[in-house]
């Protein structure tokens, strides 16, 4: 499986949590933005020629927010270049502040058939701590404009003065309005945003209340018929995201735009997150790429473990031994000694319990060398 991502850099607020490549005064600049970007796209197209990709992903940023004539080209341009699989999954990231019935309409006939929708939380004094655009409203009026479609939504775990009754509200109020997919991420503060300003001063929950959150989230989801296939992602069945288990299952992927990174044949590259920059590099007819490394050795093995062991169903033995020619258990026998309070193992695969998978990173680390 393979995919492809577009980075649409303009949004109309920055969030307070926000840390992406996302520009509320640059939106003067979309048309050249957008010109440079159809060139990128096509001009990396001769050395995809051979690949069918199953996957587009236009996030952000907020795609929804500028005119959708951009969007609606840069898809356009994406299907005259590249080949997709019959039934390619093609998503939009969606700010329901953002949406009307004409962008709705005009989604659909270009072909997007899956919508992320950030929702965050059902509270509206919540949403304007984060600084988001939009109230619960506005999310109720998005999902009516969304009916019968296939979308999922956002929502936060670990905000000020977030409780499960907070939790509850906007997961009932996600699966009331249809949502065939809920992504429960816990906030991060990173550093330079201003939420981690209110991380420095402990006004966040703590780690453990935000896991007690999480827990609650997650079995709530369950009751609701979402079962979780990666840590922070929950489906009904038969409506996971097929472009995030492509990352997880460590499938190619290329990416177009500011801050978009790829994974091609074994080597990661990831484009300027300057606008200006992106497009003089474009205009000149450059890559726009300021970073880029091979990936070798045991360091692609790590790769595959870390990314697969975030699932539920964790990976199996033989996918492992095909793709780097050894065995699994023979080679990681002492580490996997050492976790193996917190695995499930048997002789076709291994997985980290169900109980464990929220701090999977402390169990993962065992498997770096």
């Amino acid at each position: 499986m393979s995919g492809i991502y577009v980075h649409v850099p303009f949004c109309k607020s920055k969030c307070t949590y926000c840390d992406f490549a996302s520009y509320p005064r640059e939106i003067g600049k979309a048309e050249l933005y957008f010109a440079c970007l159809y060139k990128e796209i096509k001009a990396r197209a001769e050395s995809l020629k051979d690949y069918v990709f199953d996957t587009v992903y236009f996030g952000g940023g907020t795609p929804s927010f500028i005119d959708e004539k951009y969007i609606v080209g840069a898809l356009r341009q994406i299907k005259n270049c590249y080949t997709l699989s019959k039934n390619a999954e093609i998503t939009i990231e969606i700010n329901p502040g953002t949406l009307s019935p004409e962008k709705v309409n005009a989604y659909k006939k270009a072909g997007f058939n899956r919508f992320s929708i950030g929702l965050q939380s059902a509270d509206d004094a919540m949403l304007r701590k984060l600084n988001r655009i939009h109230t619960k409203d506005d999310f109720l009026y998005a999902t009516q404009l969304l009916k019968g479609e296939n979308f999922s939504v956002d929502v936060m775990i670990g905000l000020e003065n977030q409780t499960q009754k907070d939790v509850k509200e906007t997961i009932d109020l996600a699966v009331l309005a249809g949502a065939s997919h809920v992504s429960a991420y816990a906030l991060k503060a990173e550093e330079g945003t201003p939420m981690f300003g209110k991380y420095l001063n402990g006004d966040l929950p703590s780690e453990d209340e935000t896991a007690e959150l999480y827990d609650f989230a997650k079995a709530y989801l369950e009751e609701k018929g979402f079962l979780r296939y990666e840590v922070s992602n929950f489906a009904k069945v038969g409506y996971e995201s097929k472009h995030n288990l492509n990352y997880w299952n460590r499938g190619e992927y290329i990416g177009f735009g500011v801050s978009a990174s790829s994974f091609i044949k074994e080597r990661r590259f990831t484009n300027t997150e300057k606008i200006d920059e992106y497009t003089a590099c474009i205009l000149r007819g450059k890559v726009a790429e300021i970073f880029s490394e091979d990936i070798v050795g045991d360091e692609r093995e790590f790769e595959y473990i870390m990314l697969n062991l975030r699932k539920d169903e964790g990976f199996f033995f033989k996918d492992f031994e095909n793709r780097f020619n050894c065995s699994f258990t023979e080679k990681y026998a002492d580490r996997i000694k050492m976790v193996k309070k917190y695995i499930d193992i048997d002789d076709q695969k291994i997985a980290i319990k169900p109980e464990y998978i929220y701090v999977q990173n402390t169990i993962i680390i065992y498997f770096m060398d």
